[in-house]
């Protein structure tokens, strides 16, 4: 069904896609090329929400020549008005003999209906060209889309023996330069960073993505004032952080998470950028799944979480992180320093939560991980 010629397009409209990846929040990450007689004459991928979309840049580029072309597309083109028109209709008009898209799109809007007007419209399309690689670009996309859930990763930093610092609370630095510089990069994918109060307290930190921070091949390609800074949610039960906390003095939004009275919050009111809502809670803790469907509904699709290890073990036992990005630096803390994570209650490894090894490099000297939740679990538990 599909050529070599066709693979290699399409892997390459999946590297295009990638250059979106810190700007296209919340909007999918998507490239696109139009070829004809297996020369390429049009390319290009989604920058931000409300500019065109990969497809136009394409066909601006392609122009005339797009009649009777090939269109390789690594997401369904889309077929209703959102912020731009159609790009169905545009693909239409320019008179294309063939589409291929690596997947649909999963967006109830489009869901196949994008494929089926051009169906429609006579041009050839076809679907699943490296299905699997195109899934991988936008999985925050897809979760919201299927659950309306956003894609959570859960950011765990600490020491050969699974510690995060020692028993009187030092921590800094447990990782190396490099691993703190490539936690960068991950924020400034991610649509917010969640943490807590205690955090707060314990390292005053700014939990924003630093420009220079960031390697230096990405700061040539995303000058300073193109940066998009997550919004910073952060766990504040009883309103424990002070006005005088760093993150309030740093650009970028702040909603504060709380289960007292918002009205207490005298910073919301000093300052425009902090907004404060009280959400659920049961005997003291927070509602994480009421928490995250408040986040999706302010169009929050994918959350990075850097907190300690009361809310990364909560995360884990009631099965809200997707993914894992582990940082092991090479040295031991001992039996009395603090674990990576506090959850309780296991009584058969079969229960253990489990995930699967995706990538393993090394950072400076440590190694970062990266998992994936695993399936194995939920399968041993229809046997």
């Amino acid at each position: 069904m599909f050529s070599l010629f066709d693979v290699q397009m399409m892997q390459a409209a999946i590297e295009l896609a990638k250059g979106g990846i810190f700007t296209t929040f919340p909007n999918p990450n998507v490239g696109c090329l139009i070829t004809q007689e297996d020369r390429v004459i049009g390319e290009g991928f989604h920058v931000r929400a409300g500019e065109p979309h990969a497809e136009i840049h394409a066909l601006r580029q392609a122009k005339e020549k797009a009649k009777g072309a090939t269109v390789y597309v690594t997401l369904e083109p889309c077929s209703h008005f959102g912020r731009t028109p159609p790009c169905a209709d545009a693909l239409i008009a320019a008179k294309v003999h063939r589409v291929v898209c690596a997947m649909t799109d999963p967006n109830p809007n489009v869901a196949g209906k994008g494929i089926e007007r051009l169906r429609n419209a006579g041009i050839v399309v076809d679907v699943g060209l490296l299905q699997e690689e195109a899934e991988a670009l936008n999985r925050p996309f897809i979760k919201k889309m299927k659950t309306g859930l956003p894609y959570v990763q859960l950011k765990l930093a600490g020491s050969l023996d699974g510690r995060t610092a020692l028993k009187n609370g030092q921590s800094q630095w447990i990782t190396s330069p490099k691993a703190r510089e490539d936690v960068q990069v991950f924020r400034a994918q991610a649509g917010a960073v969640l943490s807590t109060s205690q955090t707060v307290l314990d390292d005053n930190p700014s939990l924003n993505v630093r420009w220079e921070q960031l390697p230096s091949h990405i700061q040539a390609k995303y000058p300073k004032e193109t940066l998009r800074q997550p919004l910073r949610v952060i766990l504040d039960a009883q309103g424990k952080i002070p006005p005088s906390a760093r993150l309030f003095s740093l650009p970028g939004d702040i909603l504060i998470l709380t289960q007292k009275d918002t009205g207490s919050f005298l910073y919301q009111n000093e300052k425009s950028h902090v907004e404060v809502i009280k959400i659920g809670h049961s005997e003291g803790r927070f509602d994480l799944s009421a928490l995250l469907r408040v986040l999706a509904e302010k169009g929050v699709y994918h959350i990075w979480v850097e907190a300690g290890a009361t809310l990364a073990g909560n995360l884990i036992k009631e099965d809200l992180v997707d993914e894992l990005i582990v940082y092991q630096a090479p040295l031991l803390l001992g039996a009395d320093s603090r674990p990576l994570m506090n959850f309780t209650g296991l009584t058969l490894l079969d229960d253990a939560p489990r995930f699967v090894f995706n990538d393993m490099r090394p950072l400076g000297d440590d190694v970062r991980f990266r998992l994936t939740k695993s399936t194995i679990r939920s399968k041993l538990k229809k046997l």
